[in-house]
Protein backbone atom coordinates (compact mmCIF):
# COMPACT_ATOMS: atom_id res chain seq x y z
CA UNK A 1 0.00 0.00 0.00
CA UNK A 2 1.34 3.40 -0.98
CA UNK A 3 1.41 5.58 2.27
CA UNK A 4 2.55 8.92 0.66
CA UNK A 5 0.34 10.46 -2.00
CA UNK A 6 0.71 13.96 -3.25
CA UNK A 7 -2.11 14.86 -5.77
CA UNK A 8 -2.04 18.21 -7.82
CA UNK A 9 -0.02 19.92 -5.82
CA UNK A 10 1.08 23.74 -6.73
CA UNK A 11 2.67 26.73 -4.75
CA UNK A 12 3.74 29.78 -5.94
CA UNK A 13 5.68 33.01 -4.32
CA UNK A 14 5.44 35.93 -4.89
CA UNK A 15 6.11 38.33 -8.44
CA UNK A 16 4.71 34.89 -10.27
CA UNK A 17 7.35 32.51 -9.41
CA UNK A 18 5.48 29.01 -9.42
CA UNK A 19 7.84 26.36 -7.32
CA UNK A 20 5.85 23.26 -8.05
CA UNK A 21 3.00 23.12 -10.68
CA UNK A 22 1.19 20.14 -10.33
CA UNK A 23 2.83 17.87 -8.61
CA UNK A 24 1.88 13.90 -8.32
CA UNK A 25 4.04 11.24 -6.39
CA UNK A 26 3.07 8.04 -4.34
CA UNK A 27 5.85 7.23 -2.27
CA UNK A 28 5.72 3.65 -0.47
CA UNK A 29 8.32 2.63 2.49
CA UNK A 30 11.71 2.28 1.95
CA UNK A 31 14.05 5.09 0.24
CA UNK A 32 12.42 7.54 -2.25
CA UNK A 33 14.63 9.58 -4.09
CA UNK A 34 13.90 12.91 -5.33
CA UNK A 35 16.43 14.01 -7.67
CA UNK A 36 16.62 17.84 -9.53
CA UNK A 37 19.18 20.59 -9.66
CA UNK A 38 19.55 23.50 -7.63
CA UNK A 39 16.31 25.43 -8.07
CA UNK A 40 14.11 22.78 -9.12
CA UNK A 41 11.54 23.18 -6.24
CA UNK A 42 12.76 20.59 -4.41
CA UNK A 43 13.02 22.10 -0.88
CA UNK A 44 9.71 23.66 -1.18
CA UNK A 45 7.98 20.33 -1.76
CA UNK A 46 9.94 19.01 1.44
CA UNK A 47 8.80 21.95 3.31
CA UNK A 48 5.14 21.37 2.46
CA UNK A 49 5.61 18.22 2.72
CA UNK A 50 6.74 18.95 5.99
CA UNK A 51 3.60 21.04 7.08
CA UNK A 52 6.21 24.07 6.97
CA UNK A 53 4.40 25.93 4.42
CA UNK A 54 0.86 25.78 2.98
CA UNK A 55 0.58 24.89 -0.88
CA UNK A 56 -1.69 27.10 -3.24
CA UNK A 57 -3.68 24.14 -3.87
CA UNK A 58 -3.32 20.09 -4.08
CA UNK A 59 -2.96 17.62 -1.75
CA UNK A 60 -0.65 15.66 0.60
CA UNK A 61 -2.19 12.11 1.90
CA UNK A 62 -0.03 10.03 4.70
CA UNK A 63 -1.81 6.76 5.83
CA UNK A 64 -5.26 8.24 4.05
CA UNK A 65 -5.11 11.14 6.63
CA UNK A 66 -4.76 14.87 4.80
CA UNK A 67 -2.02 16.44 6.39
CA UNK A 68 -2.89 19.75 5.22
CA UNK A 69 -5.79 19.71 7.13
CA UNK A 70 -4.29 18.16 9.93
CA UNK A 71 -0.92 19.04 10.19
CA UNK A 72 -0.28 18.00 13.35
CA UNK A 73 -0.85 14.39 12.86
CA UNK A 74 2.21 14.72 10.14
CA UNK A 75 4.54 16.29 12.94
CA UNK A 76 3.86 13.14 15.24
CA UNK A 77 5.25 11.12 12.66
CA UNK A 78 7.87 13.16 11.09
CA UNK A 79 11.73 13.17 10.93
CA UNK A 80 12.64 16.22 9.38
CA UNK A 81 16.59 16.79 8.13
CA UNK A 82 16.99 19.75 6.31
CA UNK A 83 19.35 21.37 4.17
CA UNK A 84 20.72 23.62 7.39
CA UNK A 85 20.08 23.66 10.57
CA UNK A 86 21.37 25.59 13.74
CA UNK A 87 22.92 24.40 16.75
CA UNK A 88 22.75 25.93 20.15
CA UNK A 89 26.65 26.63 20.59
CA UNK A 90 28.56 24.67 23.99
CA UNK A 91 25.35 22.17 24.05
CA UNK A 92 26.86 18.77 23.93
CA UNK A 93 25.27 16.35 21.51
CA UNK A 94 23.49 14.24 24.29
CA UNK A 95 21.77 17.45 25.85
CA UNK A 96 20.72 18.87 23.08
CA UNK A 97 18.81 15.80 21.84
CA UNK A 98 17.41 15.02 25.31
CA UNK A 99 15.91 19.22 24.77
CA UNK A 100 14.76 18.07 21.31
CA UNK A 101 13.15 15.41 22.16
CA UNK A 102 11.29 17.15 24.98
CA UNK A 103 10.23 19.81 22.37
CA UNK A 104 8.65 16.17 20.32
CA UNK A 105 7.15 15.58 23.10
CA UNK A 106 8.91 12.49 24.78
CA UNK A 107 8.43 13.86 28.75
CA UNK A 108 9.40 10.79 30.37
CA UNK A 109 12.87 10.88 31.81
CA UNK A 110 13.61 7.37 31.69
CA UNK A 111 12.10 6.82 28.26
CA UNK A 112 14.12 10.10 27.03
CA UNK A 113 17.51 9.14 28.18
CA UNK A 114 17.22 5.67 26.92
CA UNK A 115 16.30 6.62 23.13
CA UNK A 116 18.73 9.41 23.05
CA UNK A 117 22.08 7.26 24.10
CA UNK A 118 20.40 4.94 21.29
CA UNK A 119 20.29 7.06 18.49
CA UNK A 120 23.66 8.46 19.43
CA UNK A 121 24.77 4.99 19.56
CA UNK A 122 23.27 4.43 15.87
CA UNK A 123 24.25 7.14 14.45
CA UNK A 124 27.72 6.69 15.70
CA UNK A 125 28.06 9.23 17.93
CA UNK A 126 28.07 7.73 21.01
CA UNK A 127 31.71 8.61 21.94
CA UNK A 128 31.42 12.33 21.21
CA UNK A 129 28.18 12.54 22.79
CA UNK A 130 29.70 15.14 25.59
CA UNK A 131 31.60 16.83 22.67
CA UNK A 132 29.51 20.46 21.86
CA UNK A 133 27.69 19.92 18.53
CA UNK A 134 29.08 23.21 17.25
CA UNK A 135 32.65 21.59 17.39
CA UNK A 136 30.99 18.61 14.95
CA UNK A 137 32.77 18.22 11.27
CA UNK A 138 30.19 18.20 8.25
CA UNK A 139 29.51 14.36 8.47
CA UNK A 140 29.46 14.60 12.33
CA UNK A 141 26.83 17.16 12.21
CA UNK A 142 24.69 15.38 9.77
CA UNK A 143 24.76 12.24 11.63
CA UNK A 144 23.49 14.52 14.45
CA UNK A 145 20.56 15.87 12.15
CA UNK A 146 20.05 12.42 11.63
CA UNK A 147 19.52 11.16 15.39
CA UNK A 148 17.25 14.27 15.96
CA UNK A 149 15.44 13.42 13.09
CA UNK A 150 14.98 9.81 14.60
CA UNK A 151 13.63 11.50 17.96
CA UNK A 152 10.21 9.55 18.95
CA UNK A 153 9.94 6.85 15.99
CA UNK A 154 8.77 8.25 12.62
CA UNK A 155 7.21 6.92 10.04
CA UNK A 156 8.46 9.18 7.61
CA UNK A 157 11.63 10.86 7.39
CA UNK A 158 12.77 13.97 4.86
CA UNK A 159 16.09 13.99 4.33
CA UNK A 160 16.95 17.46 1.90
CA UNK A 161 20.22 17.56 0.61
CA UNK A 162 22.46 15.44 3.48
CA UNK A 163 25.48 14.62 1.60
CA UNK A 164 26.31 17.99 -0.30
CA UNK A 165 30.03 19.18 1.30
CA UNK A 166 30.57 15.40 2.77
CA UNK A 167 33.68 13.72 1.98
CA UNK A 168 33.43 10.17 0.40
CA UNK A 169 34.08 8.11 4.02
CA UNK A 170 31.34 10.29 5.86
CA UNK A 171 29.44 9.76 2.46
CA UNK A 172 29.18 6.31 2.58
CA UNK A 173 28.87 5.94 6.45
CA UNK A 174 25.71 8.66 6.08
CA UNK A 175 24.39 5.88 3.29
CA UNK A 176 24.72 2.86 5.25
CA UNK A 177 22.55 4.93 8.08
CA UNK A 178 19.86 6.03 5.38
CA UNK A 179 19.97 2.37 4.20
CA UNK A 180 19.28 0.64 7.53
CA UNK A 181 16.62 3.55 8.75
CA UNK A 182 14.86 2.78 5.42
CA UNK A 183 13.98 -1.04 5.86
CA UNK A 184 10.76 0.19 8.49
CA UNK A 185 9.78 3.70 7.33
CA UNK A 186 9.22 6.05 4.89
CA UNK A 187 12.48 8.16 3.77
CA UNK A 188 12.38 10.72 1.04
CA UNK A 189 15.77 11.93 -0.39
CA UNK A 190 15.95 14.99 -1.80
CA UNK A 191 18.92 15.46 -3.70
CA UNK A 192 20.75 16.97 -6.90
CA UNK A 193 23.48 13.91 -6.04
CA UNK A 194 23.01 11.45 -8.52
CA UNK A 195 24.86 8.80 -6.84
CA UNK A 196 22.96 9.11 -3.75
CA UNK A 197 19.82 8.41 -5.53
CA UNK A 198 21.51 5.24 -7.67
CA UNK A 199 23.05 3.23 -4.42
CA UNK A 200 20.14 3.73 -2.48
CA UNK A 201 16.77 4.29 -4.02
CA UNK A 202 14.69 1.79 -5.60
CA UNK A 203 11.77 4.04 -6.87
CA UNK A 204 13.07 7.64 -8.06
CA UNK A 205 11.47 10.99 -9.68
CA UNK A 206 12.86 13.90 -10.88
CA UNK A 207 11.58 16.94 -10.70
CA UNK A 208 12.29 20.02 -12.52
CA UNK A 209 11.01 23.44 -13.14
CA UNK A 210 8.52 22.40 -10.12
CA UNK A 211 7.51 19.90 -12.09
CA UNK A 212 7.98 15.42 -12.23
CA UNK A 213 9.12 15.11 -15.34
CA UNK A 214 10.58 11.31 -14.93
CA UNK A 215 9.46 8.63 -12.26
CA UNK A 216 10.21 4.81 -11.76
CA UNK A 217 12.53 2.35 -10.65
CA UNK A 218 16.15 3.49 -11.02
CA UNK A 219 16.64 0.00 -13.30
CA UNK A 220 13.74 0.24 -15.20
CA UNK A 221 14.39 3.75 -16.27
CA UNK A 222 18.43 3.37 -17.07
CA UNK A 223 17.36 0.31 -19.23
CA UNK A 224 14.81 2.88 -21.22
CA UNK A 225 18.29 4.41 -23.04
CA UNK A 226 19.83 1.05 -24.11
CA UNK A 227 21.18 1.13 -27.36
CA UNK A 228 20.61 5.22 -27.10
CA UNK A 229 23.79 6.41 -25.42
CA UNK A 230 26.91 7.10 -27.95
CA UNK A 231 29.89 8.57 -26.39
CA UNK A 232 32.63 10.20 -28.64
CA UNK A 233 36.47 11.77 -27.56
CA UNK A 234 37.82 14.66 -29.70
CA UNK A 235 39.42 17.82 -29.58
CA UNK A 236 37.58 20.51 -26.98
CA UNK A 237 37.27 23.39 -29.41
CA UNK A 238 34.69 21.03 -31.13
CA UNK A 239 32.25 20.94 -28.47
CA UNK A 240 30.07 24.23 -29.96
CA UNK A 241 29.87 21.84 -33.37
CA UNK A 242 28.73 19.06 -31.25
CA UNK A 243 26.37 21.02 -29.20
CA UNK A 244 24.65 22.71 -32.47
CA UNK A 245 24.49 18.79 -33.61
CA UNK A 246 23.94 16.16 -31.45
CA UNK A 247 21.55 16.09 -27.88
CA UNK A 248 24.38 16.27 -25.74
CA UNK A 249 23.77 15.08 -22.61
CA UNK A 250 27.39 15.61 -20.74
CA UNK A 251 30.73 16.01 -21.35
CA UNK A 252 34.15 16.50 -19.69
CA UNK A 253 37.84 16.77 -20.29
CA UNK A 254 40.23 14.00 -19.72
CA UNK A 255 43.90 14.77 -19.95
CA UNK A 256 42.81 17.52 -22.10
CA UNK A 257 40.44 15.89 -24.31
CA UNK A 258 36.46 16.15 -24.55
CA UNK A 259 34.84 13.40 -23.77
CA UNK A 260 31.22 13.39 -24.62
CA UNK A 261 28.15 11.25 -24.33
CA UNK A 262 24.88 12.16 -26.36
CA UNK A 263 21.54 10.44 -26.71
CA UNK A 264 20.55 9.31 -30.33
CA UNK A 265 17.98 6.51 -31.65
CA UNK A 266 20.73 5.70 -34.33
CA UNK A 267 24.46 5.71 -34.55
CA UNK A 268 25.22 9.79 -34.46
CA UNK A 269 28.28 9.30 -36.89
CA UNK A 270 31.93 8.32 -37.17
CA UNK A 271 33.84 8.05 -34.13
CA UNK A 272 30.86 7.72 -31.75
CA UNK A 273 30.91 4.30 -30.07
CA UNK A 274 28.01 2.44 -28.14
CA UNK A 275 28.13 3.64 -24.43
CA UNK A 276 26.06 1.26 -21.38
CA UNK A 277 23.73 4.50 -19.51
CA UNK A 278 23.56 4.94 -16.05
CA UNK A 279 21.15 6.90 -13.78
CA UNK A 280 23.24 10.03 -14.50
CA UNK A 281 22.32 9.86 -18.40
CA UNK A 282 18.81 9.19 -17.62
CA UNK A 283 19.42 12.43 -15.22
CA UNK A 284 20.47 14.38 -18.41
CA UNK A 285 18.33 13.15 -20.74
CA UNK A 286 15.06 14.09 -18.70
CA UNK A 287 16.42 17.57 -18.16
CA UNK A 288 17.34 17.80 -21.96
CA UNK A 289 13.91 16.88 -22.72
CA UNK A 290 12.21 19.08 -20.63
CA UNK A 291 14.69 22.00 -21.99
CA UNK A 292 13.50 20.72 -25.56
CA UNK A 293 9.94 20.71 -24.76
CA UNK A 294 10.42 24.64 -23.46
CA UNK A 295 12.10 25.92 -26.26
Amino acid sequence: MERLYIRNLDKQYTRGVKALSGVNLQIPNGMFGLLGPNGAGKSTLMRTIATLQQPDGGEILFDGTDILKDPQAMRRQLGYLPQDFGVYPKVSAQDLLEHLAVLKGILEPKERREQVLALLQQTNLYSARKQAVSTFSGGMRQRFGIAQALLGNPQLIIADEPTAGLDPEERNRFHDLLSEIGEQVVVILSTHIVEDVRDLCPQMAVLAGGKIILQGRPSTLTASLDGKVWRKTGRKEMLPEYMAAFTVLSTRLLAGRLQLQVWSEDEPGEGFEPYEAGLEEVYFSALKEKEAMIC
